[in-house]
């Protein structure tokens, strides 16, 4: 299988230190914003054709399928672009920043039959994998999840903590792993809320934001989200359930008091990228709808811009 890989940045090369672990896939492409930097990655993953243009990479020989770890700004118009060009795709979590443009997307999946799938990794991640699998069998049932989101981000930087040539979102982005993460735990929602603080002077974005949920199955979530925490970079996420708490920190899980969960056998691997990639894969060999499909998660960004509504007023 051919995957082109747009976005060389922090997680591009997350996306290519996976996709050297998957058998038979082969990164014939790697595009990025200037092209001395998009050569280098190239020349440091093997890859033989690295450029600016999205639509270059396109053109690439035998391309299967494209990976989109662009800025969220572009997701949209680049997984459509993706679609139209008769390529699989996988877009980084978010789809987009406005519902008009997630619709949209859903749409071209549905009339060509692709596979179009999200970068909803916490729905790989071996810590929610293993209480996904408790759920489902009906071992537990979710009564709270109580989650912080938390990076130190006054000025725009990455995961790396390199200088951003774009716009980070809160509610666009950071809120929707969890929105989307609670109605796979707890069922649809049903109800939604949001405050936010001020907003930065120059990035223009609230810095700090409340959201509260609740599930058709009287669940409820409690997220809180800030770019001004001046501490690590990151999220956990504690689960409250009716029989027994845990708190997962990406792919690693332990009891609410702290004990650590053996997630040995619960994923072929225990990291959540690489198994967001293998499950792309798969779809595409097995010709099958994915985990975390457009039309899966489009709920999320259904609830997301209710929530910039209620903001925006």
């Amino acid at each position: 299988m051919k995957i082109a890989l747009a976005g060389a940045g922090a997680f591009g090369e997350k996306h290519l230190d996976a996709l050297q672990r998957i058998d038979g896939v082969e990164v014939v492409s790697v595009v990025g914003r200037s092209l001395e930097p998009t050569q280098a990655v190239a020349a440091k993953y093997g890859i033989g054709h690295a450029c600016t243009d999205l639509a270059e990479a396109l053109e690439q020989p035998g391309l299967d399928a494209v990976i989109l770890a662009t800025p969220t700004q572009l997701h949209a118009a680049q997984a459509l672009q993706c679609l139209e060009a008769g390529k699989h795709v996988q877009v980084e979590i978010p789809l987009c920043d406005s519902l008009a443009d997630g619709e949209a997307v859903l749409a071209k999946q549905q009339e060509t039959g692709l596979v179009a799938m999200v970068g909803h990794t916490r729905r790989f991640n071996p810590s929610h994998q293993f209480l996904h699998h408790k759920i489902a069998a009906g071992e537990l049932s979710v009564q709270q999840m109580d989650v912080q989101t938390y990076f130190f981000r006054r000025k725009n930087i990455n995961a790396k903590g390199e200088p951003r040539s774009w716009t980070d979102h809160l509610l666009w982005h950071h809120a929707a792993h969890t929105v989307d993460l609670f109605a796979y735990q707890a069922g649809p929602i049903v109800e939604a809320h949001a405050l936010q603080g001020p907003k930065h002077p120059e990035l223009g974005i609230a810095m700090d934001m409340s959201i509260q949920l609740k599930a058709e199955s009287g669940a409820i979530c409690t997220l809180s989200l800030s770019f001004n925490n001046d501490g690590p970079l990151g999220t956990f996420f504690r689960y409250i359930c009716d029989n027994g708490t845990w708190i997962a920190r990406y792919d690693d899980l332990v009891t609410g008091k702290e004990e650590p969960v053996d997630l040995s056998g619960v994923a072929v691997s225990n990291n959540g990228i690489e198994l967001q990639d293998r499950e792309f894969v798969a779809a595409i060999r097995e010709g099958r709808e994915p985990n975390a499909s457009v039309a899966q998660v489009i709920p999320c960004y259904r609830v997301l811009d209710r929530l910039e509504q209620q903001l925006g007023a």
